[in-house]
């Protein structure tokens, strides 16, 4: 399986903190945000990492993580040199992934619960992850039968379908480049992930797992506080 950290975006809801860094850069705790996802990707076995930058700061993030060898892993870096959605990141790492199974995650995102071994298991098809959180609409957003099996996604629609959101972790198959070059830009002109998870949905190849512990999408002042206090918790346990 490869690995994709995906760590563009401009972070101006930190402004004036990232006037002069990456948002994936600020410090979480005791290290730099992108460490935290980049350690879910090496505790699941995952060698081969492909880390998507904006272009203000590549060089910082080369700087930091260099060639990978200090984390006995391969690192290589790609530019997003606009934001054009999640969905892009496998369309500018098609060559990376060739036919191999890939796990995303987001730059910004921290998780409390241990998924390396669900990320080992993978076989096929795609699995992703919710939580149940009381802001829905800032999210994708993922509907439940009663038997907890997903019957629909939507990329934050205008009346919320379900409180779970869908958090930054995705796991697919090779298949999902195919997906992604089929998806069809959003009223905002970006390609949604959501187009993918539908992909597999449609073809009853999705599974979605519901989180326990924390999950923190650290792209506000109070979000980037509560993934301070959750790593603070965590590292003294």
């Amino acid at each position: 399986m490869k690995g994709i950290i995906l760590s563009g975006g401009s972070g101006t809801r930190l402004y004036p903190l990232t006037k002069v860094t990456s948002k994936q850069l600020l410090p979480v705790y005791n290290k730099p945000m992108i460490m935290y996802p980049l350690e879910i990707l090496l505790k699941a076995g995952i060698k081969e990492i492909l880390i998507i930058v904006a272009p203000d700061h590549a060089g910082d993030y080369l700087k930091l993580l260099g060639s990978g060898k200090e984390f006995g892993a391969r690192f290589a870096y790609e530019i997003q040199d606009r934001p054009e959605g999640l969905a892009m990141a496998f369309l500018i790492g098609e060559h990376f992934i060739e036919n191999d199974n890939v796990c995303m995650i987001l730059g910004d995102n921290i998780f409390e619960d241990d998924i390396s071994e669900t990320i080992k298991n993978f076989k096929k098809g795609g699995h992703i992850f919710a939580k149940k959180v009381p802001d829905p609409e800032r999210f994708g957003q993922v509907k439940f039968d009663e038997q907890m099996n997903a019957v629909q996604i939507e990329e934050k629609p205008k009346e919320k379908i379900s409180d779970f959101a869908i958090t930054g972790l995705y796991v697919y198959d090779s298949r999902v480049v195919a997906a992604a070059k089929v998806a069809k830009p959003s009223a905002r002109g970006e390609l949604e992930i959501t187009e993918l998870h539908n992909w597999y949905l449609k073809k009853n190849e999705l599974k979605v797992d519901v989180l326990q512990g924390e999950w923190i999408d650290a792209g506000t002042f109070e979000a980037l506080f509560k993934a301070t206090e959750l790593a603070r918790k965590k590292s003294q346990k």
